[in-house]
Parts: C-alpha cells; sequence; structure tokens
C-alpha cells in the first residue's frame, strides 16, 4: 500500500493518500468502485473523489470515453473506473512495487496491439513536456520525432482509447486559435508541478 501512498501524495497530498489508494485498490480488483465503497473508504468521499476525477485517476462510468462528458455528480449509485493507462500505473505498483508512468503506458498499447508500443512512452514524454493542452500539429511533431510521424491520426485515437489524453471539447476559441484540436493529457502521468498540486505547498 505505501507504494501507492507516497506517489499519490504529491498528487493529492497527504490527508487524502491513504484513502485514496484504498479506493484505487478496489476499482482495480474489480474493475469499477461505486460511490457507497467510496464512503465507506473515506472521511471525506467528496474531496477524494474531487481530486481523484481531478487527476483523472477515476471517472464516472458512462458510454462515452470523452473526459468532459464524464461530469462528476458525486451522489449515491454512480460507479466510476479508472482509464486503461491508469489500471497498469496501479497494477506496476501493486506487482512490482514501481510508481511507473512510461511502463503503464508501455502495457497499455501493448495490450491495445500497438506495433511500436515501446516508443509510445517517449512521444508521450515529449508531449508532456508540452503541457497539459496540446493540439493535433503537436501530437503530429513529437510523433515526427520519435519515427511514428506516418500513423498520427490511428495513434491520436490509440492515446484517447487508452486514457492518455482527451479531447479539450470546450476549447472551440482555442481551437479555432491553433487551425487544430485540442486535447488534454492526462495529469496523473507526470509530476504536479506546485500550482497543480497546492497542498505542497509550503
Amino acid at each position: 500500500m505505501r507504494v501507492l501512498e507516497e506517489p499519490l501524495a504529491k498528487l493529492v497530498g497527504d490527508e487524502l493518500a491513504a484513502s485514496l489508494a484504498r479506493v484505487l485498490l478496489l476499482a482495480y480488483r474489480r474493475g469499477e468502485v461505486s460511490y457507497d465503497e467510496v464512503m465507506q473508504e473515506a472521511s471525506d468521499p467528496e474531496e477524494l473523489l474531487l481530486e481523484a476525477h481531478r487527476w483523472r485517476l477515476l471517472l464516472p462510468k458512462v458510454t462515452s470515453s470523452e473526459w468532459n462528458e464524464r461530469a462528476l455528480k458525486v451522489r449515491g449509485g454512480e460507479v466510476y473506473e479508472m482509464p486503461r493507462v491508469v489500471c497498469h500505473l496501479i497494477r506496476r505498483a501493486v506487482e512490482e512495487g514501481r510508481w511507473d508512468p512510461e511502463g503503464a503506458i508501455a502495457e497499455a498499447f501493448r495490450e491495445i496491439g500497438e506495433e511500436r508500443w515501446e516508443v509510445v512512452p517517449e512521444l508521450v514524454r515529449r508531449v508532456l513536456a508540452r503541457g497539459l493542452r496540446v493540439t493535433a500539429e503537436e501530437i503530429r511533431g513529437a510523433a515526427e520525432e520519435v519515427g511514428l510521424g506516418t500513423k498520427v491520426d490511428p495513434l491520436i485515437a490509440e492515446l484517447k482509447a487508452t486514457g492518455v489524453m482527451s479531447p479539450k471539447l470546450g476549447s472551440l476559441t482555442e481551437a479555432l486559435k491553433a487551425r487544430a484540436p485540442i486535447y488534454e493529457l492526462n495529469p496523473s502521468l507526470r509530476p504536479p508541478s506546485p500550482e497543480e498540486s497546492p497542498r505542497l505547498q509550503t
């Protein structure tokens, strides 16, 4: 459990880390976790779910895979699941004792049958270096840098399917300005900045 609590504390703070680790373990082992189960594990289930949703560790279970359509209601009857890449992140922590985003990305892409799965973590690392909001053209540029430039469109579909990123549908003005779709990257796949994790500030 400690191998989960330490990295989670960097995301959500020490007070929530232990209860969030228990909730993520439940979701990992069963494929989902309910609001009622979260209530049993956390003294403040609303705050825990808000933070888990903010870091894209847990999302409401609905038919759409796009994050903008998975609004958090925080009420009885709601069920949550982890994006595919987060499932692998938790699995590696539990079974191998490592918090390893790049390994989780590689496993998620290998699982869906991507032939060049071993290159994708480097692609994601380069894209994340640009920030959590990126355009399709920025993804294309990073793909060309790592030798994946000939398959950008299917690669974008795979990045969405694995939970590495999702369309930022509310950013129409930004998309028009950039003349390309805007995507939001999963923040749990990179270390938080002080601005993103205010609990870490002293």
